[in-house]
Order: structure tokens, then sequence, then C-alpha cells
């Protein structure tokens, strides 16, 4: 074995992800309902993993929102279960809150073809992280967070190295403890500490959950930071299927009251956008009054229907 491969052995034997979990250590002997049981018990512990890194997602938010609005980009950078859980959270904000496409976007070690099918090898090298980072045109106005559970990851350390070097804000979100963490080697580090998974190393479990968790909190605080909703409602969809188009409906149906077909001849009037049609009803205005009180009002509905 040469000094590098125990190197690389006694630091993921170090991993709190790669320890054995003692309330799982007979579940190959236990029964199916046995073992969902402990596999339940397991997950509840992680929402109050992530409630412990709510100040440092707090700080993440501001970063990004600051970004978002001065024509910046949140890029997310990971490898394996990490680098799907951020292009699955980066691909749901344009639909979701009508985000440019890039505005937030996922890389994955491996490329396109690892989100299907795991491409082994592809992120053992910080050089591959660092290469998409440039390919990605990464400037100082840019936020980039690195998705590593281990916090080891060469691909997302890499990435995130370089980003820095580049001047662009960082974020890393892993799930071993912050004590572990290098703090000066991201601006935000978020650390919830899960705990060893229900069967060893296998961070799809509790340490994806996690990782989803934190994703799900940063990009959709950040949009309601934006004015992307109102009330409680995602009223900056865009109408690109079937769904989308009954949801914005609704959306306005329940937000003023007005019948099924008068939305459907609002959001016509409004050219589809869910949040100009608001307005015209909210404050009794045409449309375009509506899209000039949206825009003096930075986007937000409820400052734009109080003038």
């Amino acid at each position: 074995m040469s000094a590098d491969t125990k190197k690389l052995f006694a630091e993921i034997a170090s991993l709190t992800t790669e320890q054995r979990n003692p309330n799982s250590m007979d579940i190959d002997a236990r029964s199916t309902a046995e073992i969902l049981r402990i596999i339940n018990s397991e997950d509840k512990k992680v929402p109050l993993a992530v409630e412990q890194e709510l100040p440092y997602i707090e700080q993440a938010v501001e970063i990004i929102v600051k970004a978002l609005k001065n024509g910046g980009r949140l890029l997310y950078f990971g490898a394996g279960t990490s680098g799907r859980l951020g292009v699955v959270d980066a691909s749901e904000c344009p639909p979701t809150f009508g985000t440019p496409f890039g505005m937030i976007d996922g890389f994955i070690a491996g490329g396109k073809e690892a989100m299907f099918r795991a491409q082994e090898g592809a992120e053992d090298y910080e050089e591959n992280g660092a290469n998409d980072v440039l390919k990605a045109n990464v400037t100082d106005k840019d936020v980039v967070c690195g998705i590593a559970a281990s916090r080891r990851t060469p691909y997302v350390v890499g990435a995130v190295k370089k980003a820095k070097a580049l001047g662009a804000k960082t974020l890393f979100v892993t799930c071993n403890p912050r004590e572990n963490f290098n703090i000066t080697e991201v601006d935000v580090a978020m650390c919830p500490y899960v705990g060893p998974e229900v069967v060893m190393g296998s961070t799809r479990m509790k340490s994806g959950t996690a990782q989803k968790l934190v994703l799900n909190m940063l990009t959709t605080t950040a949009m309601i930071r934006m004015g992307k909703v109102y009330e409680n409602m995602m009223i900056d969809l865009q109408m690109t299927n079937k769904k989308l188009v009954e949801r914005s409906k609704r959306i306005v149906m329940t937000a003023t009251g007005v019948s099924y077909d008068e939305a459907a001849d609002y959001l016509q009037k409004a050219g589809g956008h869910v949040k100009t049609a608001l307005v015209m009803i909210k404050a009794s205005v045409s449309a375009e009054e509506a899209k000039l009180r949206l825009e003096k009002a930075d986007g937000f509905v409820r400052k734009a229907i109080e003038g």
C-alpha cells in the first residue's frame, strides 16, 4: 500500500459519516418492520441537526440574495448524491420561481451522465472541479456552494478553491462536524451533523436528506426575500405546462377571490404573469399600471398593491 493510499484510507476512516451506527448493528437480522423503524428513528434526527445550523444558513441566504440582486449566480458543485441534489434544486427554480435559466445552476462530477449513472473516479481529482468552475465562467459576482457529505471530496474541494481564487463568495454543505472544518476555507460552512448512517457510509440516507433540507432552505428563502412569493404562494412561476397553468389560475383565485373564468381572463391580459394579474385585481389597475408598480416595488406584490 502506497503512502498516498494509506493517507486516503486513514482520512476516510476518520470521517464521522463513515462510522458504524450502534443502533443498527444487527439490522441484517431484523424483520422488515424492525428495519423500517430503525431507519425512521434515525431519520427523525435530521431536522434537529439542520436546526442547529440555522444561523449559518441565514448567513448563506444573505450572501445569495445580495449576489442574485447584483447580477450574480448561485452555482452548486457536488459529486454523487450531493451533486444530484444540487442539480435537482437548481433545475426546479425556473418553473417554481420564474428565475432565468443559469441564475441558479448545478454541476456534478462526471457531467450530465452522472445524474443517471455513477461516473466512478470523476470525483477523485481537484482539477476536475476547478476546470468546471472555469468552464462556468465564475466571477466575483457569483456564489459557489460546494456540497459533500464527507467534506473531503476532491472535485468539490477543487471547485470551491478555484471559485475563491476567482473572488466568488463560497459556501459549503457537509454532514461532518463543524470542528472538522477549516472555516477560513469558505465564507460560510453549513454542517448539519446527523451521525453515522444506518448502513455504514451510505450518505445518500440521512446525510442526503439533511443536504436536501438545507438546499431547499437556501433557494426558497432567497426567492421569498426577492419577492417571488406573495403571502405563502409562489407567484412568479412559469406557465410551462398544463399543471402550472391551472396552478396559476388557482393562485389568482385564492389570493383575490375571483372566479375561475375571471382568473383566466386576468392572466390572459397580464400575459400569463401571475404577479401582474394579482396587482391588477387587488389594486384595480390596468396591466400596464400593475407592471409599473411591480417595477417600482422591486417585484414585491404586497408593496405593489399598496402603491
